[in-house]
C-alpha cells in the first residue's frame, strides 16, 4: 500500500552531493517518490510505487507524450537517465519551469470563489492534453494500486474502467460498505453505465492526476509545465481527465463540492462533454481509489471517495 506522501530524507541528499550534485535540496514529495532539485537544469526523482523494471514504459509513456510537445502549450517530463540504488528506481528528469498553480487542498483551502486565472489554466491543459493520441504504451501502464494493465483484455477504456472498479471494490469493499449505504447497487449501476457508454469517444492521454502542484504557471498564470504522469496515467476518453480533474481539484477546502460542480459544469460547457459521463467518471474514478492511501479507512482521500459515492446529485445515470 502507497504511503500518501513521500518523504525527503537526509540519506538520499547526501546520496546526491556524493555524486556530484552539491546544489542539491528538496523540491517536492507526493504519492510515487520524493524529487529533488540538483542544480544543473535536471531533477532527481526517488521513486517509490514503481519497480525498476517498469521505468521503460514510463519512459516511452513520456517520449510518445514528448512527440507532441511543439503543439502543447506547456512541457512535459522527459526522463533523461535511469538508475536503481539498494532496490529502490532514481529517475533524472530536466527541470521544468514555473511554479506551482496552488498548493494543495490539504495544505491551503482555496478561495470560495475559483480565479479565472486558475479556470483558464485548467482549461489550457485539458485541451492540450486531449490532444495527444493514446498509445500502445499508455495502454500497457497500471494505475497504482491494480496488479495489471489497466487496458489488459480490453478494447475500450470504458470496459477496462469497469473491470478496475470491480477488482478495486473486491479489495476492501467491506471497508468501503460500512460507510457507503447499498453498495453493491452503486457498484453496479456504476459498471453498467459504463459499458454501455457509446463506442465513440477519442483516446488520448490521460494525467489522471491534475492537482494543483502538478501543474506549474509562470508568473501571469499561465502554464508551463505538467509533471507527475504515472499515478492514474493511461490512455482513454479524455472526458475522464476533465471528471477527475474537476473532482480533486479542490478535496479538502471548505468551498470543495461548490468546486466540484462548479468545474464539472464549466468542463462540461467549455469541452462539450457530456455532465452524466463527468459525473459517472468521477464515482468510478472513487471506486477505483478509495483504498490507495491506507487499507483501514483513516485517511483523508477515503473520506473524501466516501462524500462523493454519498452524494446523490453525482449518482450514475440509471
Amino acid at each position: 500500500m502507497a504511503a500518501h506522501r513521500q518523504q525527503h530524507t537526509a540519506d538520499w541528499t547526501r546520496y546526491f552531493v556524493d555524486r556530484g550534485h552539491e546544489a542539491v535540496r528538496p523540491l517536492a514529495a507526493g504519492v510515487e517518490g520524493a524529487v529533488y532539485l540538483l542544480g544543473d537544469g535536471t531533477v532527481a526523482k526517488v521513486w517509490s510505487g514503481r519497480r525498476p523494471a517498469g521505468v521503460g514504459l514510463v519512459r516511452q509513456v513520456y517520449e510518445d507524450i514528448a512527440r507532441r510537445s511543439a503543439s502543447l502549450p506547456f512541457a512535459t517530463p522527459e526522463i533523461l537517465a535511469v538508475e536503481e540504488h539498494q532496490g529502490v528506481l532514481v529517475t533524472y528528469e530536466r527541470e521544468l519551469r514555473g511554479v506551482p498553480l496552488r498548493a494543495d487542498s490539504a495544505f491551503v483551502a482555496p478561495e470560495r470563489e475559483l480565479p479565472a486565472t486558475e479556470t483558464d489554466g485548467l482549461l489550457t491543459v485539458l485541451r492540450g492534453l486531449a490532444a495527444v493520441p493514446g498509445t500502445e504504451a499508455m495502454r500497457r501502464l497500471t494505475v497504482q494500486g491494480d496488479d495489471r494493465p489497466l487496458w489488459e483484455g480490453h478494447a475500450r477504456f470504458p470496459d477496462a474502467l469497469a473491470a478496475l472498479v470491480l477488482r478495486a471494490v473486491r479489495r476492501h469493499g467491506d471497508l468501503l460498505a460500512a460507510r457507503v449505504p447499498d453498495l453493491a447497487a452503486v457498484v453496479g449501476r456504476t459498471t453498467e453505465s459504463l459499458l454501455a457508454l457509446p463506442d465513440n469517444q477519442a483516446v488520448t492521454v490521460l494525467h489522471g492526476d491534475l492537482v494543483p502542484p502538478n501543474i506549474h504557471v509562470d508568473d501571469a498564470g499561465a502554464p508551463t509545465a505538467v509533471l507527475d504522469f504515472g499515478f492514474f496515467t493511461t490512455a482513454g476518453d479524455p472526458a475522464f481527465d476533465a471528471a477527475v480533474t474537476a473532482a480533486v481539484w479542490d478535496m479538502y477546502g471548505p468551498h470543495a463540492e461548490r468546486h466540484t460542480v462548479t468545474l464539472t459544469r464549466l468542463f462540461a460547457a467549455e469541452l462539450h462533454h457530456s455532465p452524466d459521463t463527468l459525473a459517472l467518471y468521477q464515482r468510478a474514478y472513487a471506486l477505483s481509489t478509495y483504498d490507495l492511501f491506507s487499507s483501514n479507512g483513516g485517511d483523508g482521500h477515503f473520506r473524501w471517495c466516501v462524500g462523493l459515492l454519498r452524494r446523490g446529485s453525482l449518482m450514475p445515470p440509471r
